[in-house]
């Protein structure tokens, strides 16, 4: 993967495998200790620490797709080339909560990517999720919390053309203005 939207998605497509009702996705830039963090929090089925120990491992997945899980190992060797780290911590019942930073300014540091597309994308493509998406660089913040618009809509899909465009705007302002407070 080379872009660190792919990563989100990916570790938010295993909170979903894992059963989780609420993912919260945070991505925190701090100019001042030159600092890019990734949060991933869910309320999933959680994992044993055995278990955890064993998920930075590219040969062990709980897939039946495929034979190696990479994501995780992937991730974890990049924050580490770039001067960072990976942690993940998880209780059985309770769910797995995954941090990983970078230096934000470390030339072999990848990109962010599309990340309105990436937080559109699991929100329509997992309604049934509670989604929280986090925006901030350093005291500037874009918080969505999905509950108001699903409240609000009621019985009307995401994926209606005219929502999709409105939620999508949300997004795409919310964090665009976050950028431009920043510069």
């Amino acid at each position: 993967m080379r872009e660190l939207s792919l990563h989100l998605l990916d570790i938010a497509e295993n909170s979903i495998a894992a059963g989780a009702k609420k993912i919260t996705m945070s991505i925190e830039e701090n100019s001042s200790t030159d600092l890019l963090k990734l949060k991933v929090i869910d309320d999933g089925r959680g994992m044993d620490q055995d278990t955890v120990k064993k998920v930075i491992d590219p040969f062990v997945t709980s897939r039946t797709t495929r034979k190696v899980g990479l994501g995780i190992p992937l991730l974890k060797e990049a924050a580490e080339a770039c001067n960072g780290s990976l942690d993940l911590s998880s209780e059985l019942g309770k769910g797995t909560a995954l941090v990983v930073t970078f230096q934000n300014s470390h030339i072999d540091r990848m990109p962010l990517g599309d990340i309105p597309t990436t937080f559109l994308n699991l929100l329509v493509s997992n309604p049934v999720v509670h989604w929280i998406f986090i925006y901030r660089i350093n005291d500037k913040e874009f918080f969505f919390d999905d509950e108001e618009i699903k409240t609000t809509l009621s019985d009307v899909p995401l994926t209606e053309p005219e929502i999709l465009k409105v939620v999508r705007e949300i997004i795409d302002t919310g964090i665009s203005e976050v950028r431009t407070k920043n510069n």
